[in-house]
């Protein structure tokens, strides 16, 4: 066997040129041009990018819009440490901001004047009026006509009433005793309305201060109080009920009650403490014109309660009456 001998020399000089080798190579890559590779076959699945520092890389001058990404999994991801407080996104052409030139006006005209009727309101908020006639009525027994009105101006929220109530006699003496009040009124609730201000009795020929509340009862039972407070200290309490019982789509029974009652005695005026008059009616009534006027016939019953009977005897006055009534109701 014959053996070669190998001098230091060539050794070290071998080991020099290895490990010059990578460095070579990674100056020969520093100067590619990536712009123009083609890397869309490239099967980049297997390489591992664990290891990879990419911090320090600048992808700025990068295009990316040839790059499909549809295949990428990005469930991944891990974006926790990102900072996006330096991210600028124009948003304006969202909600909010100026509406476009050509954008509807808000209220819906385009421009267009409203003509001689001015802007459209709410119904609500319009001040309207109205007058309701609760009684028109002859009663035959008593040769007499008895009457209920109620109008008022304003809206649904606050509103003015002017109210009266009495009877005409159409005997020799033609005596009218009324109750009249105007007052202020508005909601208490779903069901109730609150009334306040002034009224005149003509039949004491007193002026009072009146408050009262008026609504619908459960079962639809019309109900109002009213409380008068006159000038000499007397309280005068009104309490009635009403119910419409339909029979049909015009005919209907209307049974009322009324109580009376006042907080002292006055024997110059046929007064006493306590409760003094109960009045009933049943009405039989048929709605004509949409319902807005309805002639009726019905029976009355009147009757002094309590110290006042004693009082109507000694002044030789009727404690009890009934009498037929006819009359007509109406609203507009």
């Amino acid at each position: 066997m014959k053996m070669y001998k190998v001098g230091l020399p060539f050794i070290g000089i071998s080991s020099l040129l290895l490990l010059l080798s990578p460095v070579a190579n990674a100056a020969e890559m520093s100067n590619m041009d990536h712009g123009n590779m083609d890397m869309s076959n490239m099967d980049m699945s297997n390489m591992d990018h664990s290891g990879m520092d990419m911090s320090d890389m600048d992808m700025s001058s990068m295009d990316h819009s040839g790059m499909d990404m549809s295949g990428m999994d990005h469930s991944s991801m891990d974006m926790s440490g990102m900072d996006h407080s330096s991210m600028n996104m124009d948003m304006s052409g969202m909600q909010g901001g100026e509406p476009p030139p050509n954008a509807r006006s808000p209220d819906y005209s385009n421009g267009v004047d409203y003509g001689q009727y001015g802007k459209p309101v709410m119904m609500g908020s319009l001040p309207l009026w109205g007058v309701s006639v609760e009684t028109l009525g002859y009663q035959f027994e008593n040769d007499q006509i008895d009457f209920e009105a109620e109008g008022w101006y304003g809206t649904d929220s606050n509103r003015v009433t002017l109210r009266s109530e009495g009877s005409a006699q159409t005997n020799d003496d033609k005596e009218i005793d009324s109750l009249s009040s105007l007052a202020y009124w508005k909601p208490l609730g779903i069901f109730w309305n609150g009334e306040a201000g002034i009224a005149y009795n003509t039949e004491n020929d007193k002026s009072a201060i009146m408050a009262g509340i008026a609504g619908t009862a459960p079962y639809f039972v019309e109900t109002d109080a009213r409380a008068y407070l006159y000038t000499d200290g007397q309280v005068q309490l009104d309490l009635g009920a009403a119910y419409e019982w339909r029979l049909d789509q015009r005919w209907v029974v209307r049974p009322e009650l009324e109580l009376t009652a006042f907080s002292k005695d006055d024997t110059d005026n046929g007064i006493t403490k306590g409760f003094n008059e109960f009045e009933a009616e049943v009405r039989l009534a048929y709605e004509t014109f949409s319902r807005q006027l309805a002639p009726y016939v019905g029976f009355s019953y009147e009757s002094a309660l309590g110290d006042a009977r004693d009082l109507r005897r000694q002044e030789d006055e009727d404690v009890d009456s009934n009498s037929l009534t006819a009359g007509v109701m109406f609203w507009f």
